[in-house]
């Protein structure tokens, strides 16, 4: 299997692209802007089928539509992107887009179909190289930030009494968000983002309640997912990403499972 150099490439790749959404995707639950990543993800579509349509490289259109995004967002606040109404209308509008920026591709059908449900088998080493680079940028400035950003996602409120630049925090971090999401479509596609960017995170709620702990746990069923889902994919040929997607899933449950288990052996305990 690895005597392949796209097998080599999609386990780089994905392996780097699954730890920085495990760790981002931590802050994304506490954050509660899972919304704004599945909203970052549908932009993101659109801004790669415009790249496809003008002959650029397709990160290119993901990164500009979803840090544009971010920066909109930003300025008029998360709430307002909390609305029922508005989510379905900036969703409808993108993906509509997108579409139409294909149809006026001569690449239709083999690059939707690897934008909404991703590729990872066939990135390239220049793919693996700018991936890899974006994902240290982000991992970096994560690393950074961490304490004020732990403060304002888990206490905002003490965060705000504390006096920390509030507003630079949040648009610094859907800067942040909007770079994830953008890598992490080249692996599981703009639909199933959520597969890397919230549901290892919500899984690892179950397990912890040590954020450091929560963030480990969240990187690692994210690198175990995409690991597993590129082998079976490897040997039984059906989509890389069903298999990430089926087994993070897997994971959430069973975290999930184990969680109420420990809560009723502790209600137990106590009567």
């Amino acid at each position: 299997m690895f005597q392949y150099d796209f097998m080599q490439h999609a386990f780089i790749a994905g392996t780097i692209v699954a730890v920085m959404c495990g760790v981002i995707g931590v802050f994304v639950i506490a954050r509660n802007l899972s919304f704004i990543a599945h909203t970052f993800s549908h932009i993101g579509f659109s801004g790669a089928s415009f790249a496809v349509c003008v002959g650029w490289h397709p990160l290119s259109g993901l990164l500009l539509f979803t840090t544009a995004s971010a920066l909109a967002v930003g300025r008029l606040g998360v709430k307002v992107f909390r609305r029922d109404v508005s989510i379905s209308v900036v969703l409808s509008i993108f993906l509509g887009l997108g579409i139409l920026f294909l149809s006026l591709s001569a690449k239709q059908a083999s690059t939707m179909f690897s934008l909404l449900f991703g590729s990872v088998v066939g990135i390239s080493a220049k793919d693996v190289w700018e991936l890899s680079l974006l994902g240290v940028i982000v991992l970096l400035i994560l690393g950074i930030g961490y304490r004020m950003l732990t403060f304002d996602s888990f206490d905002p409120l003490g965060a705000q009494a504390a006096g920390l630049p509030i507003g630079f925090i949040s648009i610094g971090f859907l800067l942040l968000l909007s770079v994830a999401v953008a890598e992490a479509v080249q692996i599981v596609g703009a639909l199933l983002v959520f597969t890397l960017m919230t549901t290892p995170a919500a899984a690892a709620r179950y397990l912890t309640n040590s954020v450091f702990k929560m963030i480990l746990c969240s990187a690692i069923l994210a690198v175990l997912g995409v690991w597993l889902g590129l082998i079976l994919g490897y040997y039984t040929k059906a989509p890389v990403s069903f298999y990430i997607t089926s087994i993070e899933g897997l994971f959430y449950f069973l975290s999930l499972g184990l969680y109420h288990l420990r809560e009723r052996k502790q209600m137990l305990a106590s009567s």
